[in-house]
């Protein structure tokens, strides 16, 4: 794993457990491109300028200031924010402990990241995880990165603990702004039993790693396409979304579901059978080769 990124400890009540922090989550770029010049598609660069005195200011070079007034700033780097007189700057300061239930991920998760106990937490850091995983508890903390102070959520997950920024309260947008005519919609029962059955037939555990992402394999065939001068074929247009059967329509999804079920099966058998066969195919090869040769 890459360096740490942030070390401190957890405070609660008199405890305070040494930690170190990573980075638990990485985006993976699956298409980058490059700035071009438009005559002669060459990448061009992108230049600090200073209109001051008209000159190249380097990266490494460039200062951080706050601006107190009108063309007036006050210099600060990482050693001053580092003396910043807040105890999160180094201290992951557990608040309170709540029922797991009761935080809302969906809207206030932000970031994830993994602590490890230094030497000397060690037993101190378990002793705490075991403790949330028997309560069934999370614990709501602060803890001041990058130059702000965040709410945080610290939590067992797995062999780890893990350390979820959250959003603030003041900075999550309000749904009353949205049309959410839920009170004059009518739904009926039989309505619901048949979605709820939809529901049931398309359920199953969660294994993310049965999804990947398709958008790099579907941009190489374009890549490969444009290379060969070949033309482009543009997705067929979406149909518009025609006027429904609500009722029909869950029925149908809902047969649907069950013959996709019951056959899957088959299609397991037949993926396994696909398998072995280019597994065969693919070590006859080099023997084709040398008798070739």
């Amino acid at each position: 794993m890459a360096r740490s990124m942030w070390r401190g400890a957890i405070s609660f009540g008199m405890v305070a457990i040494p930690v170190r922090m990573y980075v638990a989550t990485e985006a993976h770029s699956t298409v980058s491109f490059r700035q071009l010049c438009p005559h002669c598609q060459q990448p061009i660069k992108q230049q600090r300028h200073c209109p001051v005195d008209d000159h190249v200011v380097g990266f490494s070079d460039v200062l951080k200031g706050y601006e107190v007034s009108k063309d007036k700033y006050v210099i600060m780097d990482d050693s001053d924010l580092d003396q910043l007189p807040l105890k999160t700057t180094r201290t992951i300061d557990i608040v309170e402990f709540v029922d797991r239930a009761e935080v809302p991920m969906g809207l206030y998760l932000k970031s994830a990241y993994y602590l490890e106990p230094e030497e000397v937490g060690v037993k101190p850091f378990y002793l705490l995880k075991r403790a949330l995983e028997e309560t069934n508890k999370v614990a709501v903390a602060k803890i001041a990165l990058r130059d702000r102070e965040h709410l945080a959520l610290i939590q067992a997950e797995g062999k780890a603990i893990l350390c979820n920024t959250l959003n603030w309260p003041d900075e999550i947008r309000s749904a009353d702004e949205l049309n959410l005519p839920e009170q004059t919609v009518k739904i009926s029962d039989r309505e619901v039993q048949m979605a709820t059955s939809l529901i049931e037939n398309l359920s199953d555990a969660f294994k993310p790693e049965r999804y990947t992402d398709e958008y790099k394999a579907a941009f190489q065939q374009l890549l490969e396409r444009k290379l060969e001068g070949q033309p482009l074929a543009a997705p067929a247009p979406a149909a518009p979304a025609p006027v429904m059967d609500l009722m029909a329509a869950l029925k149908a999804s809902v047969e649907a579901t069950r013959r996709g079920r019951a056959a899957e099966p088959a299609r397991a058998a037949a993926s396994k059978s696909r398998v072995k066969v280019a597994a065969k195919t693919a070590a006859a090869r080099p023997a084709a080769r040398r008798r070739t040769a």
